[in-house]
Formats: structure tokens, sequence, C-alpha cells
């Protein structure tokens, strides 16, 4: 499929196959290298949203314990809460508190006596009162709060409880307030617990998850209020909200205990760990302030949290694929300007030359591999520029030999041919074609074609008195040896009726036999040269109405339209290896009957559907058909039967068929 296209084609897909097989790898390497970056700003940002968040929440928080630490250590305070039904002490106090609560960030303020157990509050939404909103019972569980911080060795805490009587839930600063080492009571302010989640808790950041525990872990505040442990900081345990039930390893929960101490041991710090919060990988960052003896903690997942810009990677992408095309761009540039082109220029060069212009000198190449082939190209083409120019030269020299050549073998073949043509009108001089016509005119009629322009094959006619010798042969071979051979047999058979007479055409054949092989035998001829002939002679006895026939391997036919007779002749032709020996024999001549003589050359002729020889069926019914007609209709019906029945094939041989009859 590929060799449809160019030579550029094919570099560019082979470098961006190359570039696609190397960003597999690096993709790969890539992408763990993303991971490390995105995992590397994923502690940054969480590093950075712990301590952003640690300050957003230690300020306003340290600065109402600041204030609920002053209210608590006031002497006012103190001096109020020793004797609480003096009015002028009360409403000290309460002037005093109110200018607290002006500064407090809730504008809210509390305080309980831990001797009488009244609880004072005071806040923006409800109306002033000096008068105690209710007074705490210790067999209450709703007020079990306030008995364990009074029982508790620090001087204040912050819990995250609801308060019932007041029905509002509130992150609450809670401050002791001593008379010398006695607890004479707890002051402080409380922070609305959905603002303060709402303010410092909630984010609209994807994958991050803020939230605040204690010493012990239990959640002081989640974006999910169902999480907070209400009540811990006052002595409350609850295993469900706190922060390793929310991890699913025990091992991420040693981690985080461990995490958390060594964050007490250095306040300020953030600590990284990875943990699986939630039921999913996060990276647990945590923050400890001391001054509000809490744990921040921020939990991100890297996979959803925007720790990298998409934009950036999108960018990064584009630039990518911009440096790439880029890349293949120029590289198909360096491709066309230093491989293309010179290559084009050869290619044209060789074009011309191969269009026969060996005059055409090729561009001059750079020092370089195709720069090399260039100058092997005009060092080759100059070769063959001279290799053609010595070819032109002895393909003149040999054309002109040629041409003299192909002159004298056309005198040579013009004076074979006309020598061939001269035997061959001296071959038909020689047949006895005005004896027959004078002596049996239209009672005979004669079928001879030789393969070639002379032949093998000849007949025979002679008449002594009331004695007719009537005969054909068909010497071995054709074309011009054939001929010569019937030259040779015409004069021993001349010979052998001079001696024997014309009676006995036996005898004519044994002495022609025995003539042939004294004359051949003189010259030693190879055996493999075939000097054999076929034969067959008939002598009638016109006085006698009788007919003798002799034959080497050549039959006698006669037919009347109704049946065809034979008289075969010797199995062996003259000059075979073996002596023939060769029979007369006699027939009447019958009135109405027509005899015939013929070569193997009629029978043998291939042709019909197969491309089989004719054969003795085929010949003989042929004969039947035809035997009555006048002698001249009859040759035309054997010759067109023989020539349909050859077709488009060759003629295998040659072909003599002599037919006569005497009706009267």
């Amino acid at each position: 499929m590929l060799s449809r296209f160019g030579l550029r084609t094919k570099s560019i897909a082979a470098l961006a196959l190359a570039c696609l097989v190397a960003l597999i790898p690096a993709g790969a390497i890539g992408w763990l290298a993303l991971e490390g970056v995105r995992t590397h700003f994923g502690e940054a940002y969480a590093r950075n949203f712990t301590q952003l968040n640690r300050e957003r929440i230690l300020a306003p928080v340290s600065r109402d314990l600041a204030l609920s630490r002053r209210l608590a250590g006031s002497e006012v305070t103190r001096q109020w809460l020793l004797d609480e039904g003096n009015p002028e002490r009360r409403d000290l106090f309460f002037r005093e508190a109110e200018g607290y609560r002006q500064d407090f960030r809730d504008h809210s303020y509390f305080l309980i006596s831990n001797l009488s157990r009244h609880y004072y509050f005071n806040d923006a939404e409800k109306p002033f009162s000096a008068a105690p909103r209710y007074t705490l019972d210790p067999m209450k569980a709703d007020d079990a709060w306030f008995f364990n911080t009074v029982r508790d060795a620090t001087d204040y805490n912050i819990n995250v409880n609801p308060d019932v009587n007041l029905r509002v839930t509130r992150v609450w600063l809670n401050v002791l307030v001593y008379d010398g080492e006695r607890k004479i009571g707890l002051a402080g302010t409380g922070l609305d617990l959905s603002a303060f989640v709402r303010e410092f808790i909630a984010t609209g950041e994807p994958g991050v998850t803020p939230l605040i525990v204690d010493r012990s872990g239990a959640i002081q505040a989640h974006p999910d209020e169902r999480r907070i442990a209400y009540g811990s900081a006052a002595g409350a345990r609850d295993a469900v909200h706190t922060l390793s039930a929310q991890l699913s390893e025990d091992g991420d929960r040693a981690a985080v205990t461990a995490a958390m101490v060594r964050a007490e041991t250095e306040p300020g710090t953030v600590q990284l760990l990875p943990a699986k919060f939630d039921g999913r990988d996060q990276l647990l960052a945590l923050s400890y302030v001391p001054e509000l003896k809490w744990h921040v903690v921020t939990a991100v997942d890297l996979r959803a949290a925007r720790v990298l810009e998409g934009v950036w990677a999108q960018s990064a992408t584009a630039a990518l694929v911009l440096l790439l095309v880029a890349l293949l761009g120029a590289f198909g540039y360096a491709v066309e300007r230093l491989v293309l082109q010179p290559l084009r220029k050869l290619h044209q060069s060789a074009l011309a030359i191969a269009g026969g212009h060996y005059e055409l000198s090729l561009p001059p190449g750079a020092q370089d591999e195709i720069g090399d082939l260039s100058r092997a190209f005009g060092t080759m083409a100059d070769q063959v520029r001279r290799h053609t120019t010595e070819l032109e030269e002895r393909v003149r020299q040999r054309t002109a030999a040629l041409e003299q050549a192909n002159q004298e073998m056309r005198v040579a073949h013009k004076q074979i041919n006309d020598s061939i043509d001269y035997a061959s009108l001296i071959q038909r001089a020689t047949l006895p074609n005005r004896q027959l016509e004078k002596l049996l005119d239209d009672r005979h009629f004669i079928l001879w074609r030789p393969r070639d322009v002379v032949g093998g094959d000849f007949y025979l006619f002679r008449a002594e008195g009331m004695h007719l010798v009537i005969g054909v042969v068909d010497c071995a071979g054709h074309g011009v040896p054939g001929a010569l051979m019937t030259m040779l047999a015409r004069s021993a058979i001349d010979h052998a009726m001079a001696e024997t007479g014309v009676e006995s055409p036996s005898a004519i054949l044994a002495h022609t036999d025995t003539a042939l092989r004294a004359m051949l035998q003189q010259h030693e001829l190879p055996r493999a040269i075939a000097t054999n002939m076929d034969a067959g002679i008939a002598c009638v006895d016109l006085q006698a109405r009788t007919l003798r026939y002799a034959g080497a391997r050549i039959a006698l036919y006669w037919s009347d339209g109704e049946t065809v007779g034979v008289l075969k002749g010797g199995r062996r032709a003259l000059v075979d290896r073996r002596v023939g020996d060769y029979h007369d024999a006699g027939l009447p001549l019958r009135p109405g009957c027509t005899y015939y003589l013929a070569t193997d050359g009629f029978l043998d002729q291939a042709g019909g559907e197969l491309g089989y020889g004719m054969g003795y069926e085929s010949f003989t019914a042929l004969l039947r058909a035809n035997a009555r007609l006048p002698m001249n209709e009859q040759a035309e019906a054997l010759d067109r039967a023989l020539l349909e029945w050859r077709g488009d094939r060759p003629q295998r041989d040659d072909v003599t068929l002599l037919s006569f009859r005497f009706d009267d």
C-alpha cells in the first residue's frame, strides 16, 4: 500500500510513526511527571490552604478568646460573683459587660456563677436582661458541659455545643473566673456555628474538605454539621464524630495520630500525609493552633481539586501539538529541499538518458550521499554513452555483414527455388499424363498432391499391345530427397519391365527391389537414411478382361457402389531391411466397377474433430459412396472430401490416388 506514495509522504509518515512510538514512553513518563507535579503542587496547595485557614480562624477566635479572658479576669466580674445580690456591683458588671459585647464578634456574652448556678446571657438579638436566663442543674445532661469544664484543669476551653435553653448552637469560648484558687464562675462568648462554618470552614473549592478537630481528634467544625462532636471539649466523648472515624484503614489512623503529636510539638508547622479519607485517597494537612488547642485540618483530593489549572494543561497540549506539526513541517521541508529536489533532477536526467539523450550532463551534486549517487550516475551515463557508441558501430558493421549475407542467401535461395521449380517441371514431365489421357481418357482420374514443390510419390503407365501396366509408388522422404528417389525408382522399374515384361507385376516388383539394392549398396549409405519405397502395380489384359496385381505395402481397392473389395500388397516395402515376398493376384475386369491405387498419404492424413488419420473405414466408405459417379466427378468428390477432412491442419505426406475403370 505504501508503494503508492512518494518518498516525502513515506518520510513524514515514518517520522509521525516514530513520534507516535516515542510518545508512548514519553506519555508514560509525562504522566508520571504530571502526577509528580500534581502531588508537588497538591502538597503546596494543601499546606498553603491549611496555613491560610489557620490564620483566618486564629485571628478572630483569638481576639474573642482574649476579650473573654479579660472579661473573666476583670475585678468587677469577680466582685459581683462573690456578692451576686449586690445591685451596685451587678449594675457595674453589666455596664462593663455591655462594653465587651460591642467588641465581641457575635455581640454576645455569658456569665455563669459557680456559687448560684445562675446563667446570664445577652446578645444583639434578644432584649437585654440583668436577670439570669436559667439555673444550671448538675442532674441535667444538657448542663453537664458546665460542670465538666469547672472540673477540668485548664483555664479555658472552646466547646461546640447547642444550648437547649437558649435554643442556639455556638462555638463557645469558656474561661474560668477565679477567686484566688477557687473557681467561682465561667465567662465568655459564643460564635454562631452556622456563620462560623460558612465563614471559616465552608469552601467552594472542589475536592477540598477543611475541618477543625481538638487534641483528642473530636471534630469541632466540619462543612457537614452532622459530623461535629458537640460538647466534646466539655467532656462529652463520641467515637463516631472524630477524625479517626473518617479514616478507612488502621495504618492511616496511626499515621494521623503521630502527625497530630508532631504538630503539637511544632506549632505553626503543617504536617502532610496521604490517607484514605471519606473512602477516597486524599492528602491530609494538619496544623496545630496552641492558642485555641485546635488542629486545623485540610483534606485534598488531588484528582478532584483544581491543583493544576485546566488552561495550563490545554496550553501544554496545544504547544506539544504545534511543536509536533512544526517538526513534521520542518522535516518535510528538509526532505523536499535536501533529498527530493536532487532526486527529482536526477530522475529527469535519467529519463532523458533513457530516451537516448546521452549528451545531457547531470547537475553537480553536493558532498553527501545523493551527491555521490549523482556522480556515480554520471559516470555510469558516460560509460553507457561510450558503450552505446561502440555497440552502434558494431551493429552497423554487423548489419552490413548481415545485409551482404542476406543478399547472398537471397541469391542462393532464388537459385534453389529455381532449381526446385525446374525439378518440379522435370518431375511432372516424367509422369505419364499424356499416355493416360490418350489411352484411358475419361476412364481414369489422378489426384497427385506433393506436400512440397516436388515430392516422393509418382505414378506409372505403360501400354504394350493389349496389356497395360498401371501403378503408384511412394518413395521414402519428401521434397527434393523424395523427388530424387523417384528418379531412381522410375529408372529401376523401367529396367525391370524391360527385363521381365509387363504380364507379371510381382516379377516387376522383385526385379526392381533387386536392382535398387544393388545400386544403393554400392554407396554404403548409413542405416539412418531411409531408402525404402511402397509400390502397387496392376497389369491389365484387355483381351482377356483380367487384372493381375502385386503390391509392396500398397493395396488395390475396387467398388461397384455397393461393396468394396481389396487386394492387399506384400507386408514389406521395396529395399526394406529384409527382402519382401511378392505374389500376383488376379481379378476379372467387371463393367461398372472402379479400381483405386492410393499411397498412404491419403489414408494417414490427420483431420476430423480429433486430428486422427482418415483410416481404412472412412476411406472405403468414401469409395463406396462415389464409385458409380463419372470419373471426373469422383475426382472432385474425393479431393473435396480430403480437404474437408484435413481442415486447417497441414498436409502431412505426399498424396497420390490413381483410379481407372473398363466398362467396355
